[in-house]
């Protein structure tokens, strides 16, 4: 019998005949039709699951939110970070609160609390993405 006669027969079985065929299948060859169900649901599973909680993140963006009433402390901490002139630095505390407000990209997380804590200490409201 070829493998295309097997696939026409099991096409003409009702869903009763086939559960039955299942069953007399796995007692056969001592399987279960369920394991690779289970196998093939786990990482799904598991996918979801990491989904609905925050995985840790491994960089982050520090982005300025608000200057605060000491802005040339502000910007002298911003120019103390990144190395930026005064006016590129002036620039970045200008653009407090606006997406474009990031004073440092992808830094560690040990990073991004230093440089969060330094600009508070200025003054400064700062956030993490």
């Amino acid at each position: 019998m070829t493998k295309e006669e097997i696939i026409k027969a099991i096409e003409e079985m009702t869903v009763a005949e086939l559960a039955e065929l299942v069953k007399e299948l796995e007692d056969k060859f001592g399987v279960s039709a369920a394991a690779p169900v289970a196998v093939a649901a786990a990482p799904a599973a598991a996918g979801g699951a990491a989904g609905g909680e925050a995985e840790e993140k491994s960089s982050f963006n520090v982005l300025l939110k608000e200057i605060g009433d000491k802005k040339l402390q502000v910007i002298k901490v911003v120019r103390e970070i990144t190395g930026l002139g005064l006016k590129e630095a002036k620039e970045v505390v200008d653009k407090a609160g606006s997406a474009d407000a990031i004073v440092k990209k992808d830094a560690s997380k040990e990073e991004a609390e230093q440089i969060k804590a330094k600009l508070e200490e200025a003054g400064a409201t700062v956030e993490l993405k």
